[in-house]
């Protein structure tokens, strides 16, 4: 079963921001996906003139290939 919840990094540990249901000391395995959309407002126009619905896109495609 595949599940996406948020958790915050803290002194080497990952939190949970949402309860899960996991039995103490179940293993597994994650995906680390950085809030994207910050990053580009924050850099917007660096790159030209692209909407942030093109970078996301071109996001998309670097974790495709």
């Amino acid at each position: 079963m595949s599940r996406v919840i948020r958790v915050r990094y803290e002194n080497g540990v990952f939190k949970p921001l949402e309860p899960v249901d996991l039995e103490e000391g179940e293993e597994v395995l994650i995906t680390i996906k950085r809030d994207i959309r910050r990053i580009l407002k924050k850099y917007r126009g660096i790159l030209g003139r692209s909407s942030i619905q093109e970078l996301l896109e071109l996001e998309e495609e670097t974790y495709i290939q």
